[in-house]
């Protein structure tokens, strides 16, 4: 996987949960987590605060351990 499929992904769902994406990818969250970073040094994504709650109504995930990005592409 390259840092364009990456950036297409959250660009195409706009917000995203690590784990999620990690998921979608069949890559470890540790790996996904480092491109992530150089995404957000680009300017391309960022981080959401710990506090932000997913756009799901399920209640199924711990929010406090949610690790949340959010596309920045227009």
């Amino acid at each position: 996987m390259i840092l364009s499929e990456l950036r297409s992904y959250l660009a195409e769902h706009q917000r995203a949960a690590l784990n999620d994406m990690a998921r979608h990818f069949d890559t470890d969250a540790d790996a996904l987590r480092g491109m992530l970073v150089t995404l957000e040094h680009k300017g391309r994504v960022r981080k959401l605060p710990a506090d932000t709650h997913c756009d799901s109504s399920c209640c199924g995930c711990d929010q406090a351990s949610l690790e949340l990005y959010e596309s920045l592409d227009p």
